[in-house]
């Protein structure tokens, strides 16, 4: 059976993809990486940051909040160190980037556009754990924002370039297309949602940062509708994240269009989720006496 799917110019031998910030090299010790589809790094930022107030993790109901707020030590030692951590990979390598402004997207992507071992660049416009300069709100919340980053970085890398937008905002086909008209080659939905979580004992926010971002099974229906809507504007592939957690939820997003997936949350539980999710996947295509995955995507009846 053919699992191949292509996102840009990126080739996968298939669609699976561990989502950015939920998966390490260490993951190595339960299976082979190399069996995936693609590996989605961490996100970096020009300079380094040192992230939100602890607590940053805690479990809720059907989901996760996290408040990182995207620590990392820089664009320069992800170039120098980490992608040397990565260099046993045999499949592509998306790096994940965020800034502040135009200019600063712009430059990450000039300096990864060097880097061999990047095949593609996922501009992160949608955390909501950290402030972008002086902009009130998400840059993903304003497609004028969104537009002039991409066109800006799609000037600075011929790499394939995927747009990673947030739910949070009315109607998220608006931000898609004008991802798409400035010349991203896929976008990558849904990113997590501003939430809350309290403790009854202190009366506290579980978090330091007091609101997190909500992912994991809760989102997956919110996140399904919005790329159905996403998948019937754009021309663009379509990178479907949110709540997956085994091969039903990764069909359904591929059934309502999504051209690959990429897995989070699962991973903290179940390490092996994504291998899993992957074999099933052929299970079910060999038991459906289907060829090709491509014949799953958008194949949604109404």
């Amino acid at each position: 059976m053919n699992l191949e799917v292509s996102i840009g110019k990126l080739k996968l031998f298939n669609p699976v993809m561990v989502a950015s910030g939920t998966f390490g090299k260490e993951y190595g010790k339960f299976f082979d990486i190399n069996l995936l589809g693609a590996y989605v790094a961490k996100t970096v930022t020009l300079k380094a940051r040192i992230g939100n107030p602890p607590p940053r993790v805690t479990e809720t109901f059907a989901g996760m909040l996290n408040s990182i707020g995207l620590e990392n030590k820089g664009v320069d030692d992800f170039i120098e160190n980490k992608l040397q951590e990565l260099s046993g990979l045999k499949i592509p390598i998306v790096a994940s980037v965020a800034g502040d402004n135009e200019n600063e997207y712009a430059a990450l992507c000039k300096k990864l556009d060097g880097c061999r071992k990047v095949r593609a660049i996922e501009l992160n416009l949608s955390c909501p754990n950290v402030r972008h300069g002086e902009r009130i709100g998400l840059i993903a919340q304003d497609e004028k924002a969104v537009y002039g980053i991409v066109k800006k970085a799609r000037g600075s890398t011929d790499k394939t370039l995927i747009a990673k937008l947030s739910p949070n905002v009315t109607d998220i086909t608006v931000i898609a297309l004008a991802a798409e008209r400035a010349g991203c080659d896929a976008v990558s939905l849904i990113n997590t949602f501003p939430a809350l979580a309290v403790d009854t004992q202190t009366f506290r926010p579980m978090l330091g940062n007091v609101i997190g971002g909500l992912s994991g099974p809760a989102i997956k229906p919110i996140a399904l509708k919005m790329v159905r809507d996403v998948c019937n504007k754009v021309r663009i592939p379509v990178v479907g994240i949110g709540g997956i957690t085994d091969y039903k939820d990764a069909l359904e997003f591929m059934i309502c269009g999504a051209t690959a997936f990429q897995v989070g949350t699962a991973n903290f539980i179940n390490p092996e989720a994504p291998i899993e999710i992957l074999k099933e996947i052929k299970s079910y295509l060999k038991r459906k006496n289907i060829e090709s995955i491509k014949k799953i995507i958008g194949s949604l009846e109404i």
